[in-house]
């Protein structure tokens, strides 16, 4: 770091910026709290939605001996995944994504010349894909609020343990030079004035 001037012009210049560090550290503390809060929710989300994959499995798992019949390749082709749609929403000045929906190809098989069970594992297989993508984007959004995070904690940090206490040195630093000077000052007055007045009374002695 380099030596601070130690004048006056200097103490209100460390003064000034002490005012703006402690005025703009409340808001990335603020900043701080929201994301750790989203985080956890997004934790939480992401837990809620594996149970989900997990429920989905089993119930989509009862029909895989069904899936080696004449017609599994319909089955198959009537559960591609054509695109995954998201959007983005900003929390605490992040831009992060949220599911919005999956869309599959268009279905193209005959009521009639299918099993009974053939519209319901269709059904199950689209929930469990559609659950799989919303783990994808939870996770990919969970991952932007942690990098936020730990890039505003920096800045917290940075500020609580170096500005401030950086400016606050340099204040006291430049306080107590000026106050020895001035009491230098003083001094030196103080004996300027006793030399003056000895020798007014040398003259009328």
């Amino acid at each position: 770091m380099a030596d601070i001037k130690l004048t006056k012009t200097e103490l209100r210049t460390q003064q000034l910026k002490l005012d703006r560090l402690r005025k703009y550290l409340p808001t990335l503390q603020l900043k701080k709290s929201m994301l750790q809060v989203e985080v956890n929710q997004a934790q939480i989300e992401i837990q809620a939605l594996h149970a989900d994959f997990v429920t989905g499995h089993e119930k989509v798992a009862k029909y895989s001996p069904l899936l080696t019949e004449r017609s599994a390749p319909d089955l198959f082709s009537s559960v591609a995944v054509r695109n995954v749609e998201r959007t983005y929403e900003n929390i605490a000045g992040v831009d992060i994504p949220a599911f919005e929906r999956v869309i599959f190809d268009q279905a193209s098989y005959s009521l009639f010349d299918t099993p009974v069970w053939f519209e319901s594992a269709i059904f199950g297989i689209k929930e469990l894909i559609t659950i799989r993508e919303k783990i994808k984007i939870a996770e990919e959004k969970k991952r932007a609020l942690e990098k936020e995070l730990r890039e505003v904690s920096i800045r917290v940090n940075l500020f609580e343990k170096i500005l401030i206490p950086r400016a606050q040195d340099n204040i006291k630093k430049i306080k107590i030079f000026l106050g020895d000077q001035q009491l230098a000052a003083v001094s030196q007055a103080k004996v300027a004035k006793k030399k003056i007045l000895a020798r007014g009374k040398r003259k009328f002695a």
